[in-house]
């Protein structure tokens, strides 16, 4: 079973950047599309972005998109977000998640389609 563990966030001004991490364990990582949420205090967790087995095709929320990207190194069992250009908004618990299904050739962005999740890790963006 997928295990993964986020690390990266902070707490930055805004306009700053941070570059997120999601480790995972286990060999098979590169069957699965990954998938970053969040979540802000008193609020639904949201998408944010999805990454193909490859990384070859990407997803995009509008809120983040020309400012955030996702990334994957199969070989060492990582997805990434990179976030530049950070907003007060963009505050929250980022959470990366693998689809719940391997193989699976469209990119997923709801929620309840993911089966395995990390703890999180918190971005701060102050004003």
């Amino acid at each position: 079973q997928v295990q993964l563990v986020e690390s990266g966030g902070g707490l930055v001004q805004a306009g700053g950047s941070l570059r997120l991490s999601c480790a995972a364990s286990g060999r098979t990582f590169s069957n699965y599309a990954m998938g970053w949420f969040r979540q802000a205090p008193g609020k639904e967790r949201e998408f944010v972005a999805a990454i193909s087995t490859s990384g070859g095709r990407t997803s995009y929320a509008d809120s983040v998109k020309g400012r955030f990207t996702i990334s994957r190194d199969n070989a060492k069992n990582t997805v990434y977000l990179q976030m530049n250009s950070l907003k007060p908004e963009d505050t929250a618990a980022y959470y990366c998640a693998a689809d719940s299904v391997p193989f699976n050739g469209v990119l997923v962005t709801t929620l309840s389609r993911y089966g395995y999740w990390g703890q999180g890790t918190q971005v701060t963006v102050s004003s």
